[in-house]
């Protein structure tokens, strides 16, 4: 049996690994000092003379940049203050590819309509729009140890800092757990009484121009209960390696999508 396997039985045959998790007021008003903090240095990053991207104030800038035009993802951690509160864990993630022969301004044009496609993203409507804003209801899939399916609503605002340049940021306002999706036993399950496999998420794009298209990155912040200790050391590496695969797959069908 593999390793995936046999922590999934562990944790299927752990009641105490599956039973309901709250969210604590310790652990809300951390996530909201957290996502404060990378919001501020975002926005310094943007005024900034001195690039554009977030990878452009990191180590390695030019070379990376190097190989995200010949074809290459950047997807890496980015460090986040340890949450001081129970059970929680944050995951926050940085993500850029080169998408040749389009524009900032298409790809946000086209953006401004709805979310592409992707594996995470079971269905998505509008609900209701207006100038560089909109409220977008999703239903997405995330998959780790388990799989697990929420209903979510977020609000998706989008500014265009020049004609070469633009950002957006989506965060989410309502995650609700969804048990037995896809079947006749599909219900919701009331806040407060899911598993606490996702409790926040926040989305922070930006668009560039450079020769030949644009370079899209993505920043990537998610709120959840922590592994419980007795499968902490074998569930943390899958954790980590689920929310590379995720931030590659949205980055892929992004390029896919808008390349020409």
């Amino acid at each position: 049996m593999g390793c995936t396997a046999v922590i999934a039985v562990t944790l299927v045959g752990s009641a105490a690994a599956l039973a309901a998790a709250r969210l604590q007021p310790e652990a809300a008003a951390a996530w909201n000092g957290e996502v404060h903090a990378v919001e501020m240095r975002i926005m310094r990053e943007l005024k900034s003379p001195n690039g554009f991207l977030a990878l452009d104030f990191t180590r390695g800038a030019t070379v990376a940049r190097t190989g995200l035009l010949s074809g290459d993802l950047v997807v890496e951690p980015m460090p986040s203050a340890a949450l001081e509160a129970p059970a929680a864990r944050v995951e926050h993630w940085r993500g850029a590819v080169f998408i040749p022969g389009s524009s900032v301004m298409q790809i946000v044009d086209a953006l401004e309509q709805g979310p592409p496609p992707s594996e995470d993203i079971l269905r998505s409507t509008v609900l209701d729009r207006g100038p560089g804003w909109m409220d977008v209801s999703m239903r997405l899939r995330r998959k780790a140890v388990l799989t697990v399916v929420y209903d979510t609503e977020h609000i998706v605002t989008f500014t265009r800092e020049s004609a070469s340049r633009a950002t957006s940021t989506s965060t989410a306002i309502r995650i609700v757990e969804v048990a037995d999706p896809g079947t006749p036993q599909e219900h919701l399950v009331p806040t407060g009484e899911d598993r606490g496999f996702l409790w926040r998420l926040n989305a922070y794009w930006r668009y560039q121009n450079v020769a030949g298209g644009v370079i899209v990155e993505c920043e990537s912040m998610t709120l959840s209960r922590d592994v419980p200790f007795v499968v902490r050391l074998l569930v943390n590496p899958i954790v980590e390696r689920t929310a590379r695969e995720s931030m590659t797959r949205t980055l892929v069908a992004m390029r896919t999508r808008f390349a020409q």
